[in-house]
């Protein structure tokens, strides 16, 4: 199902001159009228008659997340106060947080991508769309609001929390689609499963859109069994306005809105950008964003851009499903680890549950690394030699997929805490 057919399935040549002509606008507006753009341009001696072709884009500065904290709260924006409709404030955990404003130009646009994306997955006007994200300073409860309704969907606001009423509402309310973590969609399905609910049976649940936070085709696969609803990968962050982007029906990358962001992939040490299909870290440009642009951000996502037309039909690029962050890789005895490698391993383990904690402590000057996994209710035994074999090979499995001997704690089913939004799942206590 599309939304605006033209714009999604134009010819590959047409979307990049369309690109080039709005990067061109771009920064030539931002040379002319925003200070600190100007300087960042001039300090690598760049202006806007050097970018004469959509590759020229690479001789940008590239901006980065430390900026925004430094310039707090508006110091970056390139509109009055008096155009702001909405701000955002992003959850950081170090330093000042990332206040985005919001013109209405930038509100309708951010619609417009979360309409295309929810058409995508066949999302309209007979669903009931339940937003289990939080609602706020946060950008997911709002950012799939306002798309959903926009494709005609009725709308449950639910937010996080009160799962037990959360599901009461969704059979309530006959839900076709529900938005949250895939943490949050995890404990749901357990809290359904301690009330006797069956998404099958007993309620109108087909399609869980998910993101976030990194998950893992295993963690899918997971959902998908025990749920019998099918998941979606969705992307975005607060930078970029929040979540805009999803999979299509085919899941095979989740599609960029190319008249409205360009995505590089970078090496991350050397900064070059990479060839399709190369994994790195992803690097965007904003093309319409008026209160707060963006110029090659940094995003510190790992993944890779496909620039082949999508089976679906659509001709805009995709990025593959994230595999973490370059700036969330742990150092383990000096070797990078990142968490949704560990939750690749367990997931190879069926006796596993969906619930694991990740904790790194130093000894002297020795690191450690150990990872508490929750076992399936069925799989969990009283007899001590059962669980060190259980234990034992689920060190190997770690150990196969990182190369460091990991050492495991077995947890009792519901032993370890529940997120209603974003999982915490790592705690690294060498700097403490």
């Amino acid at each position: 199902m599309f939304w605006n057919h033209d714009i999604e399935c134009m010819p590959k040549e047409e979307l990049k001159r369309l690109q080039y002509g709005s990067i061109k606008n771009l920064v030539t507006e931002l040379y002319s009228s925003n200070a600190f753009y100007r300087h960042k341009m001039d300090s690598v001696n760049v202006g806007p008659d050097d970018i004469r072709s959509l590759s020229d884009v690479s001789k940008l500065p590239f901006m980065t997340k430390q900026e925004f904290r430094d310039n707090y709260p508006t110091k970056m924006f390139s509109v009055p106060n008096t155009d702001i409709v909405r701000y955002h404030v992003s959850s950081g955990t170090t330093g000042k947080p990332t206040l985005v404003g919001y013109t209405r130009n930038d509100l309708e646009y951010w619609t417009e991508a979360l309409a295309r994306s929810l058409s995508s997955i066949g999302v309209g006007e007979d669903d009931t769309l339940q937003v289990s994200y939080g609602y706020g300073l946060f950008t997911g409860g709002l950012g799939l609001h306002y798309g959903a309704e926009r494709v005609g969907a009725s709308v449950l606001p639910a937010s996080t929390g009160s799962t037990e009423r959360q599901l009461e509402l969704m059979q309530d309310l006959d839900v076709t689609v529900i938005a949250c973590t895939p943490s949050y969609f995890i404990h749901m399905i357990d809290v359904a499963k301690e009330m006797g609910i069956d998404f099958l049976r007993d309620t109108k649940l087909r399609k869980a859109v998910l993101g976030a936070e990194p998950w893992s085709e295993g963690m899918r696969k997971r959902i998908e069994e025990s749920s019998g609803v099918r998941a979606y990968d969705i992307y975005g962050t607060s930078e970029l306005a929040g979540p805009m982007f999803t999979e299509c029906e085919e899941r095979d990358g989740i599609h960029i809105c190319g008249d409205i962001a360009y995505m590089e992939a970078i090496d991350p040490e050397s900064g070059e950008v990479l060839e399709p299909g190369e994994k790195g870290e992803l690097v965007v440009t904003m093309l319409k964003k008026e209160a707060f642009p963006l110029v090659r951000y940094r995003i510190r996502d790992l993944s890779a851009v496909c620039d082949e037309v999508c089976a679906c039909g659509r001709s805009s690029p995709r990025i593959s499903r994230i595999s973490g962050r370059s700036d969330d890789m742990l150092i383990v005895r000096g070797i990078n680890v990142f968490p949704s490698q560990i939750e690749y391993a367990l997931m190879q383990v069926p006796q596993v549950g969906n619930q694991y904690m990740i904790q790194v402590t130093r000894d002297g000057a020795l690191d450690n690394m150990v990872v508490q996994v929750e076992i399936r209710p069925e799989s969990f035994s009283d007899k001590v030699e059962d669980m060190i074999l259980l234990r034992s090979h689920i060190e190997s499995e770690l150990k196969k997929y990182l190369n460091l001997a990991v050492h495991v704690e077995l947890k009792a089913p519901g032993e370890l805490p529940r997120f209603d939004g974003k999982a915490s799942r790592v705690k690294d206590k060498r700097s403490l």
